[in-house]
């Protein structure tokens, strides 16, 4: 993707994902007490505020241009186990009982809360994504590194 297209598509990217937390967090279900400790042990300061959701499959963008761009970058796919929109979580339902993945996302949530805001979040995220390649940016290796160390 060049940058002019990541340019173009990064509003239509942060105004979505804002949709999918605003309906994770309407339709979704708090964390219980073993996932509020996993919570506050990956670093997220408002943890009342997060919501998990269950379904079979990854939601995809409406907006054929935006769907097509995470498509081609591979952040989101019919096989996507889990994603953070902020203090929405999805995870596909035959994952709900992987702890791992669930510390993972909630890694992502911390990272959203230190960084300020949707918009830093997910333009580093998917620049780190769009130039080093994911799973080798710095917050994914973050992600990884802190659910590694939590579930041993």
């Amino acid at each position: 993707m060049t940058n002019e297209e990541f340019i173009r598509i990064f509003p239509m990217a942060c105004a979505w994902a804002k949709q999918q937390e605003s309906w994770i967090l309407d339709k979704g279900t708090p964390l219980n007490e073993d996932q509020q400790i996993d919570a506050y042990l990956a670093g997220v300061k408002e943890i009342t505020k997060v919501r998990l959701w269950y379904a079979d499959q990854a939601p995809e963008p409406a907006l054929p241009e935006l769907k097509a761009a995470t498509e081609r970058s591979g952040l989101l796919w019919s096989g996507t186990a889990g994603t953070t929109f902020r203090y929405g979580i999805f995870i596909r339902n035959d994952r709900r009982h992987d702890r791992g993945l669930l510390i993972h996302e909630l890694v992502h949530t911390m990272q959203y809360e230190r960084l300020g805001s949707f918009e830093a979040f997910l333009e580093q995220y998917l620049k780190e994504c769009l130039t080093v390649g994911y799973p080798d940016g710095a917050l994914e290796q973050e992600a990884r590194r802190i659910e590694q160390r939590l579930r041993s």
